[in-house]
């Protein structure tokens, strides 16, 4: 029996009679069905039903893919980029998971080692100035090298190293280009660069990426997935590389890449 958890947004809900009935729905269809309020209640589960927006997904992404769980969004945030079917939708929705007639589609993650300390991201690790205190900073000088190799030194505002599925967010925002799902292939891109030539670059999953300080002025933030977890002082690096496991989406068989590219965008811009 296909065990399945619903993972909601608080602020989306008042009340759980509206997740109580689908988990009816589920039930009715033979599938064990929990909801499920952090992660520590996600092992045992092959499934997890997320209501909400894409940052809904990326709070359980990383958790999901290390005990191999299925993740099915349902949008209930404004872009909902990650989240495969619409509210309208999710008669269908169940109607696919019951059937078994679905698609999966794997999603790389960034693995960002510092100071001893591991993190993972579906979208992006964030590199940036501190703009506020005593560590404050105008702009700040990184390194960053490829396998060893120098790719350039930068003075800029910070840095965004992003995955295939961050490649539409803040990485495209500044500049940075878009890579489809399929592409083993991770972007490193400049925010507001102090140079002439300072260009996104793409890059092989399978390397390792060192982005160092090249001075000790000020902190640099570190955000994961739009989180800020930590600040870099002194002259520390930072490693990232692919991780170990992947992300699995359910999604509908007839899912095209661009056709949702341009939706989600054009509507993110009216």
């Amino acid at each position: 029996m296909m065990t399945v958890g619903l993972f909601y947004k608080k602020k989306y809900f008042e009340n759980t009679d509206y997740l109580d009935a689908v988990a009816g729905t589920l039930k009715a269809r033979n599938l064990d069905c929990r909801l499920v309020q952090d992660s520590s209640q996600l092992d045992g589960l092959d499934v997890l039903i997320v209501f909400g927006g894409d940052g809904t997904i990326l709070m359980v992404a990383s958790e999901c893919a290390r005990r191999g769980i299925k993740i099915l969004g349902i949008n209930y945030g404004h872009i909902g980029f990650l989240a495969e079917f619409e509210p309208e939708k999710l008669d269908f929705a169940i109607e696919l998971l019951c059937s078994g007639n679905f698609r999966t589609q794997k999603r790389s993650l960034l693995k960002i080692n510092y100071c001893d300390k591991i993190y993972y991201a579906l979208n992006d690790l964030v590199i940036q100035r501190c703009t506020s205190g005593n560590a404050f900073s105008n702009t700040v000088n990184l390194e960053a090298a490829i396998d060893g190799s120098v790719v350039d030194n930068y003075t800029a505002d910070g840095l965004i190293v992003s995955s295939p599925t961050g490649s539409t967010a803040y990485s495209l925002a500044a500049g940075g280009s878009i890579l489809t799902p399929d592409i083993n292939a991770f972007i490193m891109t400049p925010i507001c660069a102090h140079s002439l030539h300072s260009r996104p670059v793409v890059y092989s999953d399978k390397s390792l990426l060192t982005i160092k300080r090249l001075d000790d002025r000020g902190a640099l933030n570190i955000i994961v997935d739009g989180v800020a977890e930590d600040c870099l002082f002194g002259d520390g690096k930072i490693q990232i590389s692919r991780a170990e496991f992947d992300v699995e989406f359910i999604t509908s068989p007839d899912r095209n890449f661009f056709n949702k590219l341009l939706l989600k965008l054009n509507k993110w811009s009216t």
